[in-house]
């Protein structure tokens, strides 16, 4: 059986198959990549930050090998970051950084990838109760810690070194207290050899820290309790001679700076 197809209907499926086409062709497939960072920008500077993402990614293939690459790698991290991608943007700063060991932006890389997880880190900054800081608040706090400690370590002349190496003393101090208030849980609870573990962790783990002034005196309390007697003493002329004037200490918060467009120039 022979179907017939008339002239309108093909005319028809013609036109549908044309605007078909015309919808999917890439708007941005005859731009230059001028042009690409300058509507990138434009969505950056809009905080568009979705919208940006995928103009980065065009940019960073179209220029490739080149310094707007390399940038373009960048603003997609941060443009990631804002849009609450943390881990992608983690993923984007880590191969930036594989694929250009050597670039001038790697310092911007490294505080970057330590601000997102210092940022990502609500729990760690507020001790309602002992659940406060969960397991990956600890690993994101300690991740960004490190992020923090290569920057200062390989870049210490950077303009993000300072402002990293505060959010690092903050960090030390935020985890001590963070032992410490654990600590101070238990032994309220009457769990006084789980309240010796954690304030020796915060002893151990985070020498210099405010915190540990409360954490001897726990440490020393609870051994008060168990009836033992010589860690007590020990303990008590441990904590005279590390803090005379006594005093305890948490972590202050380091000023926020708006952090952007600062790259390498």
């Amino acid at each position: 059986m022979r179907i017939h197809t008339s002239p309108l209907l093909c005319g028809a499926l013609a036109l549908v198959l044309a605007a078909c086409s015309s919808t999917s062709k890439d708007r941005t497939e005859n731009w230059s990549a001028d042009r690409l960072y300058s509507e990138a920008r434009g969505e950056l500077n809009s905080a568009n930050f979705e919208k940006a993402v995928p103009l980065l990614e065009r940019l960073e293939g179209r220029a490739a090998g080149t310094t707007l690459a390399q940038q373009a790698q960048i603003d997609k991290a941060y443009a990631q970051y804002k849009d609450g991608k943390g881990a992608e943007a983690i993923a984007t700063l880590d191969r930036f950084m594989q694929l250009h060991p050597t670039s001038e932006a790697v310092d911007y890389a490294l505080y970057l990838k330590g601000l997102i997880n210092f940022s990502d880190n609500p729990g760690l900054f507020s001790w309602l109760s002992p659940q406060d800081l969960s397991e990956r608040d600890q690993r994101a706090a300690k991740e960004s810690f490190e992020a923090f400690k290569e920057l200062t370590d390989r870049y210490p002349q950077s303009r993000y070194a300072p402002d990293a190496a505060q959010r690092m003393l903050y960090i030390v101090n935020a985890l001590a207290a963070y032992e410490v208030h654990v600590a101070r849980y238990y032994y309220s609870r009457g769990a006084y050899v789980a309240a010796i573990n954690r304030a020796q962790m915060a002893i151990g783990d985070y020498k210099e820290a405010p915190a540990l002034a409360e954490a001897l005196e726990i440490l020393e309390k609870s051994y008060d309790k168990l009836g033992m007697t010589d860690l007590r003493d020990d303990t008590r002329r441990v904590r005279q001679a590390s803090f005379p004037q006594g005093g305890q200490g948490g972590a202050a918060a380091p000023e926020a700076k708006p952090a952007w467009w600062k790259f390498w120039k």
